[in-house]
């Protein structure tokens, strides 16, 4: 079953699905671009990367504020891909991208009531060396509208009108992620579980691979940077240390698998089980990751799929945003690890 057959059967099961037709229908097209892009990058060298100065709104209040960060020219190329995707679609009034510092308002929708969020290439750093990518998108309810003129600055009323609508999980109605590797992927949720699709290179199109996903209720493997070992909460410490000694719940040594993809960490995850995390630490007291465009739909995702979602002290689809940009410590994965490793936290 192709992914456009599995949305028009999916409207007519529930007719109140019918604007996702188009909005996944648009993105669909995006990552397809993306992902030919991506296995052209060496070709139409658009490898290496660029330093890009954060926004001081990026930061997290640790310094971090107007530091460069490497990026590849590819994610401002991906960037465009999904906006001109998703501005005429008739259905979105605003997008928020994980580059941009404030909303962006689209003038083109004529029946808009959802917000869409993305993080365009997570991970295009490592472009130059083969390494896994993604984009993470979501969709939520509009509650009221929060237009301005399009192309004009986004007014502090607008700003804080999105925040509202956007401060909590409960109008978060769909997220998923596109996977650029060996193969391309989407995973993608509407609110009823978890379905992946394979792009298929000959006919150009999406085909149901992984129908129903659920996680494993336990793995045996587990997903964090150890580097920062030691600005973790010493209970994290002695967590990590008892999984890899055998000496946690499950009584088995746990392997450790990070390859510092969020998207490749999070596909296995959820495929064979286990527990992935990054955690808060002595540097980065509010964790790295941003709640909006990367852990919240991820959160959604992995809990669609019977998983746990949580910062280590509460779930992270509670978690509320203060501004677009705020950062979270998170642990995602098998629900019976997570809750495990909350015991420690």
């Amino acid at each position: 079953m192709t992914l456009n057959r599995f949305l028009v059967e999916m409207t007519r099961s529930n007719p109140d699905h019918a604007d996702f037709e188009s909005l996944f229908g648009s993105i669909q097209i995006a990552c397809k671009t993306i992902a030919t892009l991506l296995s052209r990058a060496g070709v139409e060298d658009l490898l290496g990367n660029k330093n890009v100065v954060k926004p001081e709104i990026w930061g997290t209040g640790t310094g971090a504020e107007g530091a460069a960060v490497e990026r590849s020219p590819l994610y401002d190329v991906a960037e465009k891909i999904l906006k001109n995707s998703l501005k005429f679609t008739g259905k979105l009034g605003v997008l928020v991208s994980e580059k941009e510092d404030q909303a962006i308002v689209v003038d083109e929708a004529w029946n808009s009531k959802y917000i869409a969020v993305f993080d365009p290439l997570d991970g295009s750093s490592r472009i130059d060396v083969g390494g896994v990518t993604g984009t993470i998108f979501s969709v939520y309810t509009e509650e009221v509208e929060c237009l301005n003129d399009y192309g004009e600055s986004v007014s502090a009323a607008s700003q804080e009108c999105l925040l509202k609508a956007l401060k909590t999980s409960k109008r978060l109605v769909a997220a998923g992620y596109c996977l650029y590797s060996s193969s391309t992927i989407m995973m993608l949720s509407i609110g009823d579980g978890v379905h992946g699709f394979t792009l298929d290179p000959y006919i150009g199109e999406f085909i149901l691979t992984h129908p129903n996903v659920k996680i494993p209720k336990r793995g045996r493997v587990y997903s964090i940077n150890e580097s920062n070992q030691y600005k973790w909460t010493p209970g994290l410490q002695e967590y990590i240390d008892k999984i890899k000694q055998g000496k946690g719940e499950l009584g088995l040594s746990y392997t450790s698998r990070y390859i510092s993809s969020l998207i490749g960490d999070i596909h296995r995850t959820l495929i064979y089980g286990g527990i992935f995390g990054y955690p808060s630490d002595s540097k980065r007291p509010d964790g790295k990751l941003r709640l909006l465009n990367e852990v919240r739909p991820l959160a959604f995702l992995l809990e669609q799929a019977g998983g746990k979602a949580s910062t280590g002290r509460e779930p992270l689809l509670e978690v509320e945003l203060k501004t677009l940009h705020d950062h979270v410590s998170a642990f995602m994965g098998s629900y019976d690890d997570v809750t495990e490793m909350e015991k420690y936290y």
